[in-house]
């Protein structure tokens, strides 16, 4: 049903609208490479920011409109609580487009699985190295 597609496009509407809120605070409060990788992610979220409100618009929906300010698990004071910040921003993004998995559109389908594979890749790309090994593997090197 459209009107389920549009209610889960405006969940992960909100999640994007977190993200970008999250990413502005990281990126005020960190210099040099991780600054350019927050960037990035900054850049993204927006974009599928962006690209969230035209689906929800093009299905005769009401985007959801960003809170003026989120409540975060944690504010950054140095480089590692940023990249915590950031670990834990991807993660609630990921889980709030598998509803959009679920949806009646196989392109949406398609275009949350996407989101949620790039936001679980930025997610790993921010953690400075894997410490536990999959259960059944050798430890990592």
């Amino acid at each position: 049903m459209i009107a389920d597609d549009v209610e889960k496009l405006r969940k992960a509407l909100s999640a994007e609208h977190a993200a970008v809120f999250a990413y502005g605070l990281i990126g005020a409060r960190t210099t040099g490479s991780l600054r350019a990788r927050v960037t990035g992610a900054y850049d993204a979220h927006r974009a599928r920011r962006d690209q969230l409100r035209s689906y929800i618009t093009g299905r005769g929906g009401t985007p959801s409109e960003p809170e003026p300010a989120y409540e975060l698990p944690l504010v950054p004071s140095s480089g590692a609580d940023a990249v915590r910040l950031a670990v834990l921003v991807e993660s609630g993004v990921t889980a709030a487009y598998l509803e959009l998995v679920a949806a009646d559109d196989a392109a949406l389908r398609k275009f949350a699985a996407l989101a949620m594979q790039e936001s679980a890749a930025r997610s790993y790309g921010f953690k400075p190295s894997i410490t536990t090994a999959f259960p059944g593997t050798s430890q990592p090197r």
